[in-house]
């Protein structure tokens, strides 16, 4: 089975040689290194930037005006504050040109915390993300989901961005990607660049198939009764993990996993409250002006008498960054504990 990033490095691959794409760059994307955190190593549209965000923004729009398909990665998240007012450009180009010039860009960035990168390399980009118009945003939170939602990203004529979480890169899927291979050890054979010298080396890449995942469609990761929980991302492991401890108490959750920021799953996420009207959004974005936030406030707009109690939002703390330390950055977003907690309290809150 395939990790995050290996699941990337396929899909990837896959679209340079089926889907289009023209160039993978951003800074240190291409040999040798291969990203910094090895998500296109042994690409052949892959090439290295300067350490100029704006100026990887501005390249790929402009190879898209010209008819290529461009992905392109912020080596962090955090490095895309800076260049939020092209993003904002890119996203309105195909509606201000009532659809007669497509922006085909995408852009991935890993997001989040989970691997003790402090200040300036643990911030989350999604609730910035889905305040940009004309993107379309997505985070995977396992491979299988990874490599689907990046096919959709690199053949959708709008810009797409694709968050990838830290934390979850080096996570092992549980579900083949089509084309595979069984042996987690022959594919990193196969698509691992080796450590020391790389001048020679060239990756022999399995005939992984196309499988996409459309935007805007949630997973049912868990099924019951007492609560909805949404999540996606780092948080969307450690749900499904707090929902099966509850589940010897007697407590059954819907476990949602987002997938998609935006467009999102309305439908699901409805059907989900109507049913157990308990809910509680998770993730580890800082608590104000949290994503969680808006789909808070619709989800108590339009199932207000369908609730049983108050709806909860698990989140990150509005702290101006994350310490190195590991208590600093354990408390400063969920974790494992509190997302139980949280879920305890919501399935025995009296209604």
């Amino acid at each position: 089975m395939a990790t995050l990033v290996q699941a990337v490095r396929l899909a990837l691959h896959y679209g340079e040689e089926h889907l289009g794409v023209t160039d993978v760059f951003g800074e240190d994307v291409g040999p040798p290194l291969g990203g910094v955190f090895t998500a296109t190593q042994g690409l052949k549209t892959a090439w290295n930037t300067p350490l100029d965000e704006r100026g990887i923004v501005g390249t790929a729009m402009g190879i898209a005006y010209a008819g290529g398909r461009p992905v392109f990665e912020i080596q962090f998240c955090d490095y895309a504050f800076n260049v939020i007012d092209l993003l904002k450009v890119a996203g309105n180009q195909r509606w201000g040109s009532a659809g007669a010039y497509p922006m085909p860009i995408v852009m991935m960035t890993p997001t989040g915390a989970g691997i003790r990168g402090s200040m300036y390399h643990s911030h989350s980009y999604e609730s910035w993300a889905s305040r940009l118009p004309g993107w379309k945003i997505v985070m995977p939170s396992d491979a299988l989901d990874a490599y689907g939602l990046m096919l959709s990203a690199i053949i959708d004529p709008n810009p797409v961005m694709v968050l990838l979480p830290k934390a979850l890169l080096r996570v092992r899927g549980d579900k083949l990607i089509p084309g595979e291979p069984d042996d987690p050890a022959e594919l990193s054979k196969r698509i691992d660049a080796p450590l020391g010298d790389r001048s020679k080396w060239v990756p022999d890449w399995p005939a992984v198939e196309k499988y996409l995942i459309p935007f805007g469609v949630g997973e049912l990761v868990r099924e019951g009764q007492t609560a909805t929980v949404i999540s996606y991302g780092r948080t969307l492991p450690l749900c499904v993990q707090a929902a099966d401890e509850l589940k010897a108490q007697g407590f059954s959750f819907d476990v949602i996993d987002l997938r998609s920021i935006f467009p999102y799953d309305w439908q699901m996420i409805s059907r989900s409250v109507l049913r157990t009207g308990r809910v509680a959004i998770v993730n580890e974005d800082t608590e104000v002006t949290n994503f969680g936030e808006h789909l808070l406030r619709r989800i108590t707009e339009e199932h207000f008498y369908d609730l049983l109690v108050r709806p909860r939002l698990v989140q990150g703390r509005h702290v101006p960054g994350i310490g190195l330390n590991p208590i600093y950055e354990s408390n400063s977003v969920p974790q494992l504990d509190q997302i139980r907690d949280a879920l305890r309290t919501l399935a025995t809150d009296p209604a």
